[in-house]
């Protein structure tokens, strides 16, 4: 009977070597462009701060994992209530004032 370890593969959640690749390539130039994205989105918002926001929404979901979304049920008498709000603001590049 063999015992060998080789054939089981990687640890559950552990990314193979070129998916950690490409996401730390990625992170590195992310990084390396932050402050240009900042002015592309200033620029946009100028003419239009709804397309700024969504730009800038398109990029924060890669940094900052969307909430997943629950249904709960069970006993009708003593329902489950899950209150969740989101509040989003747009804010005036050009006001100094924050």
């Amino acid at each position: 009977m063999k015992t060998s370890t080789s054939g089981q593969g990687r640890k559950k959640g552990v990314p193979n070597k070129a998916t950690k690749s490409a996401r730390d390539a990625i992170a590195l130039f992310v990084d390396g462009n932050a402050d240009r994205l900042q002015v592309w989105l200033d620029q946009i918002a100028l003419e239009n701060p709804e397309k700024a926001f969504q730009l800038f929404q398109s990029v924060i979901e890669y940094h900052v994992p969307k909430m997943a979304r629950y249904e709960h049920s069970g006993d009708p008498e003593n329902p489950v209530h899950i209150i969740s709000e989101i509040k989003r603001t747009i804010v005036d590049p050009g006001n100094t004032d924050s």
